[in-house]
């Protein structure tokens, strides 16, 4: 653990917490596509839309384990970078407890209100039985949902970067397997993408019990299980809720401006909710990417913050942010010169092959400007300032994309829907940088 946090080389540094955490995005990624890709062989674009309609649910489930998971992994890496090591296991102890509850509870809350959810999603006539079908199964997981995606922040914060990034791929690799079983051999459609999705995440959930387990027979005082550590108290609770509620946030309104989004593009038929889907899961490489990178890096700055080792923060920052840039600079390129052959592996349709292939142009557009976003929310969240991060995250998915959703309709219908992605990116990415310029100033005073 010491010698990931404290490595001189600030781009192997970098590399060391930030690639497991992009290949662990990157098995997701691949899981998505997978799931895509199974279902689109129903050749029934109905189902296609349901998937894409219930994705910001299941969203919404994985962003409550992250009020724990990315709260308590920046408190106990600041902790860390104080050698406080008993209030670092302690935090630990008290976030797996508080992810099992909350998921148990989302659970009931979940299946009591399954229709009125699906409506709220934008299902309609054509696909509400497909996307009924993919929420109960999503729901009946969702105590190992939320377990798997806080164990994965709450590891790499301990130092456990490999066994987070093992159980994240174990997860995907196994629904994916069942992806095939249960949808090209079984036949189950969405029930069945749904039901896979579940068994992977309680797979990975199970595996990161048993690390830890492990980890406490061999004395690591940093991953106590039994709940005789349960010793939370005022100050911890708001220490970590404080941090995790943004950092929560951001996949919550993420996920409530995707049902805006999708009821607006629900306006022009089941063809275009599918070619936005197809689209926006490509579009999710250089997203996830990006998202792991400055994921993977947010514990290495919280540990230089707590350590008071101010220059080396900046310079990782800095360098994260121009690797950020170029990956997303990449998929761009690839993007625009692919756009309609990738679509194509998805699709038989040649007009949704068109439209899907210029919709993934369009909102390709944005990705070097999420290597500035992700790296400066991520940076605010590992200091514990949660009004900046939380700032950031109520313009991205609020008071800019909702409105941009809205007044680009307006304009230019679905051309306009589907632009309001990179349009706000653009202004946000300008606004991340001048905040962080102005942190950084009030730092050094």
């Amino acid at each position: 653990m010491t010698s990931v946090f404290e490595e001189k080389n600030i781009s192997k540094a970098i590399m060391r917490v930030g690639l497991p955490a992009m290949l662990g995005q990157l098995t997701t990624l691949i899981y998505n596509i997978a799931d895509t890709f199974f279902v689109s062989l129903t050749k029934e674009p109905a189902t296609i839309a349901a998937v894409t309609l219930c994705a910001p649910i299941l969203l919404i489930i994985m962003s409550i384990a992250c009020v724990f998971g990315m709260g308590g992994s920046s408190v106990i890496a600041r902790l860390l970078g104080e050698d406080k090591k008993t209030e670092s296991g302690a935090v630990m102890n008290f976030c797996v407890y508080a992810m099992t509850a909350a998921g148990i509870i989302t659970l009931v809350l979940g299946l009591a209100f399954l229709h009125p959810l699906a409506r709220i999603s934008g299902a309609d006539t054509d696909n509400m039985a497909y996307t009924c079908d993919y929420l109960k199964w999503i729901f009946l997981g969702a105590p190992f949902i939320m377990l798997a995606n806080g164990f994965v922040h709450l590891f790499r914060s301990i130092g456990l970067i490999r066994e987070g990034t093992i159980g994240l791929i174990l997860g995907n690799v196994i629904n994916m397997i069942l992806d095939y079983v249960f949808i090209a051999i079984l036949g189950w459609g969405t029930a069945g993408a749904a039901l896979a999705t579940s068994l992977g995440f309680v797979c990975a959930a199970i595996y990161y019990i048993v690390c830890m387990i492990h980890e406490g027979h061999k004395g690591n005082q940093l991953v106590p299980l039994a709940p005789k550590y349960f010793t939370p108290n005022a100050r911890m609770i708001r220490n970590v809720v404080s941090i995790g509620i943004p950092g929560a946030l951001i996949t919550v309104l993420m996920s409530i401006s995707n049902i805006v989004l999708n009821n607006y593009i629900g306006i022009y038929g089941s063809d275009a909710v599918a070619s936005y889907g197809i689209a926006y899961k490509l579009d999710m490489i250089p997203i996830l990417l990006s998202v792991g990178l400055s994921q993977g890096v947010a514990p290495l700055v919280g540990y230089c913050y707590g350590a008071n080792a101010q220059k080396r923060m900046s310079d990782i920052v800095k360098w994260t942010m121009l690797y950020g840039i170029l990956i997303g600079a990449v998929f761009t390129a690839v993007f625009i010169l692919l756009g309609k052959a990738l679509a194509s592996v998805f699709l038989q349709n040649n007009a949704l092959i068109e439209q899907t292939g210029y919709f993934l142009k369009v909102l390709c557009l944005s990705a070097p400007l999420l290597g500035i976003i992700n790296i400066i929310t991520s940076y605010f969240q590992a200091l514990g300032k949660a009004a900046k991060s939380l700032i950031i995250t109520l313009l991205r998915n609020a008071f800019l994309f909702i409105p941009g959703v809205i007044i680009l309709n307006y304009l230019w219908k679905l051309n306009g829907v589907i632009a309001a992605q990179p349009v706000v990116e653009a202004l946000l990415a300008i606004i991340c940088i001048l905040m962080y310029l102005q942190d950084t100033k009030s730092n050094s005073r």
